[in-house]
């Protein structure tokens, strides 16, 4: 978590890859609808990793500054991309591909992040007491924090849309109309249900493990 007395500029930096990294999240679910049948995002303009085509100025900005300055969590999110489901040729299936392409973006970011630590002290660049380096490690754990929160199986989460895929088809409805709830399930679950925590943590912890054999089995941890 990003502590409350953090300098600002690790701050302002650690803002700068959050936006950055919720960008290349909403365009991956872009490019992937794209590939399953559905150009609704591409017209839109949304499958680019400019970050303004993606900003929603209460959930990109406000939301996650509020939350940061009260209760030391950066919740929030981007303009979600839109998907429309008929096109899509596997409805349920392809849905399912687009949302986990958000997450697994993110991992692949904390997996860039990982190495660009590793190279920029190895070279001298930083040292791990420098500022550089610990927006670097925020920006590590935001991506993480991200696809991890991302992956809960709760309405409108990517993880429900893998999880309405995996459900019998008379369940589905039901569970789908959790999405009117949403929000309130899913800051209920986060902030008010200490397992929903652990399980988040250990998700978190799970990734970052994952990042680290990948980037130890390319020799550069």
């Amino acid at each position: 978590m990003v502590a409350i007395d953090t300098p600002v500029p690790v701050i302002v930096g650690a803002i700068v890859i959050l936006i950055l990294s919720l960008g290349i999240h909403e365009a991956a679910h872009g490019w992937v609808a794209l590939k399953c049948g559905d150009p609704t995002a591409r017209d839109l303009g949304r499958i680019t990793v400019n970050p303004i085509a993606h900003i929603d100025l209460f959930m990109t900005i406000i939301l996650p500054l509020m939350c940061f300055y009260t209760i030391g969590f950066p919740f929030g999110g981007a303009k979600p991309v839109p998907v429309n489901f008929y096109n899509l040729r596997r409805p349920y299936r392809d849905m399912a591909l687009v949302a986990l392409a958000g997450p697994i973006s993110n991992f692949l970011i904390a997996i860039g992040i990982a190495l660009a630590m590793k190279l920029v002290v190895e070279n001298g660049i930083y040292s791990m007491n420098d500022m550089g380096f610990d927006i670097l490690k925020k920006g590590l754990y935001l991506n993480l924090l991200l696809a991890a929160f991302n992956m809960l199986p709760i309405p409108p989460l990517d993880g429900s849309r893998v999880m309405a895929w995996l459900l019998p088809e008379n369940i589905r409805p039901a569970f789908q109309r959790l999405e009117s709830f949403g929000l309130l399930l899913v800051l209920g679950f986060v902030f008010f249900f200490p397992p929903g925590q652990v399980l988040l943590g250990n998700m978190m912890s799970a990734m970052y493990q994952w990042v680290k054999f990948i980037v130890e089995l390319g020799g550069l941890w």
